[in-house]
């Protein structure tokens, strides 16, 4: 893996569910070449996972920080982890 690569481990609330925020995270994580997965959490917030350059690591939360049409995103939490292997993007 490339020194750029890293790996974001996120959670995002707000009204994010029955929203298709996660289409939405799959989207963008695609189209920016960025592997991972997002899952809906009981609590009512989605958690994501992220692998890729940083650059588009980036550019994927900031989208995800307006989210889909019908969603209200309230805060996201985040941490950096090491790099990560992921095949394609996934949501659970």
């Amino acid at each position: 893996m490339q020194n750029d690569t890293i790996c974001v481990h996120a959670f995002v609330s707000g009204r994010v569910q029955g929203v298709w925020f996660r289409a939405f995270t799959r989207q963008k994580a695609l189209e920016e070449d960025v592997c991972g997965w997002a899952n809906n959490l009981q609590d009512g917030r989605v958690e994501v996972m992220l692998s890729g350059h940083q650059e588009a690591i980036e550019s994927v939360m900031r989208a995800l920080q307006e989210g889909p049409e019908l969603a209200r995103v309230d805060d996201i939490v985040r941490e950096t982890l090491p790099p990560q292997d992921f095949e394609g993007f996934r949501c659970g």
